[in-house]
């Protein structure tokens, strides 16, 4: 269930403070004293009050969607939201904690789930990815939310509009997807090889499934970019070879390019294999195994051109532009790219990395040098990393026994450079008689500043923001 953090820092001293999110999913489990509404990685279990005939037909329902709301903080018109990857979200009071309106996409845009990952425009409109399913078949949706017009009580989408439908390639096998990357004028979709089986998707319950294993890795497709226009909706397209990713670092535009970075693993089959049973396997031989089969996800660069000259020959690599070893290829049915990588062999030491931050309030959608991640050197996070762009430079916090959150970067209120500002980590380890605590380095050394420790054991978390309004 959602359990949500929040460390208020004020005047030097910090206050922690925790609540379950009171989704309807949170309250039914309470009161019947079981997981009563699937999620992703968990079935619900029969009624064991009914017979044996009720609990066979209960599993022909359709299920309900969960708004347990686990998987990040997001903004839509100035308020703040948890959400997830189902068509709920739950607005929250960001001071207290406390569980506000249930919000329901579909009420104001047609569309069956969206990210939990949205991107923000320069003008304070929001921007997101959904999908939606009927009789003409699956589609990937770019949702745009408009800035508020004036302070409003009550959480409120009005407004929110499709800009552009793109239809799966196989509407049986839609792809799975976890997020997206914009720039200044698009937005890119990643249509990666994780498939979804719609078939395998409406018997998972019948057979007694979680909804993860209905998504298989199929390597012999190739992952295709979707370039939308913001302004005009009008879309494009540029394959390259199969490869996951979940998180993108950044994109942007530079001298008639589309430039995309992000991480990116060769084995899609990872998403499905962090369950509680693996988790499970606290140290030794059996841990090891598991992680060492797992693939590891490095920062990859790749570039798009936005026009192309039909009188071009093929064969012909179409990126002029200096210190990029990225190509697209001019081919018979359009542009093929492939990627260059965003490291150096030094970052295999660390296990590669996950869960990307930048100075994005500044830099997204823009010409940028620096990013920060965990690494990987364990099934969890077990260091932070920052990686300067140019010669693909490495620095690394790390002690052995403590385990990293996403870090969040926070810029300083007078920053002249990018990486003026700090970045905080929730840091926890199942040490005994050791505090779990938020870790403030300075961005720009790498080096502490300092630690709040916390007297109760944070579990591990996904992904988090800074409120500089609280």
């Amino acid at each position: 269930m959602a359990l949500m953090h929040r460390f208020h820092i004020r005047d030097g001293l910090v206050t922690y403070s925790s609540r379950f999110l009171q989704s309807d999913s949170y309250v039914q489990n309470l009161e019947k004293n079981r997981i009563v509404v699937s999620e992703f990685g968990t079935l619900a279990m029969p009624d064991p009050c009914k017979n044996i005939f009720a609990r066979f037909f209960s599993r022909f329902q359709i299920p309900k969607s969960t708004d347990n709301a686990g998987v990040s903080f997001v903004k839509y018109k100035g308020d703040f939201y948890v959400s997830t990857e189902t068509t709920y979200m739950r607005k929250i009071d960001p001071q207290s904690l406390e569980t506000k309106e249930k919000v329901d996409w579909s009420t104001y845009v047609a569309i069956n789930a969206a990210t939990a990952h949205p991107h923000y425009g320069r003008d304070g409109a929001a921007y997101n990815l959904g999908n939606s399913y009927g009789a003409r078949g699956y589609f990937y949706n770019i949702i745009r939310v408009p800035p508020a017009e004036g302070k409003k009580d009550g959480a409120d989408l009005s407004g929110a509009e499709i800009l552009c439908s793109i239809p799966a390639a196989d509407p049986r096998k839609p792809s799975y997807y976890h997020s997206f990357a914009m720039s200044e004028n698009y937005v890119i979709f990643i249509e990666q090889p994780i498939k979804l089986d719609l078939l395998k998707f409406m018997l998972y319950r019948v057979q007694g499934k979680s909804f993860h294993k209905v998504m298989s890795w199929e390597p012999q497709l190739d992952t295709v970019f979707h370039v939308i226009d913001r302004r005009t909706g009008q879309a494009s397209v540029c394959p390259s070879y199969a490869m996951f990713t979940l998180h993108q670092i950044n994109a942007y535009e530079d001298n008639g390019y589309l430039i995309m970075d992000m991480c990116c693993g060769d084995d899609g089959n990872v998403i499905g294999d962090f369950t509680v049973e693996n988790l499970r396997k606290a140290a030794g031989e059996e841990l090891d195994k598991f992680y060492n089969s797992l693939c590891t996800n490095l920062p990859r660069r790749y570039v798009l051109p936005l026009e192309v000259n039909g009188e071009e020959p093929n064969d012909k690599n179409l990126i002029s532009l200096p210190n990029t070893t990225a190509t697209a290829v001019k081919t018979e049915t359009g542009v093929f790219c492939t990627h260059e990588n965003l490291y150096n062999d030094n970052l295999l030491e660390y296990g590669g990395l996950e869960f990307p931050q930048i100075n994005y309030s500044h830099y997204n959608a823009r010409p940028y040098r620096y990013f920060y991640a965990c690494g990987f050197g364990h099934v969890f996070g077990d260091s932070l990393l920052k990686i300067d762009l140019e010669g693909k430079k490495l620095k690394v916090w790390r002690h052995p026994g403590l385990f990293t959150s996403e870090p969040v970067f926070v810029p300083a209120p007078d920053a002249k450079d990018e990486d003026d500002g700090v970045v905080m980590s929730v840091i926890i380890t199942p040490r005994e008689r050791k505090s779990s605590f938020l870790l403030v380095l300075d961005a720009k050394t790498f080096t502490e500043l300092g630690r709040a420790e916390v007297p109760v054991d944070i579990p591990s978390g996904t992904h988090g923001l800074f409120n500089e309004s609280s």
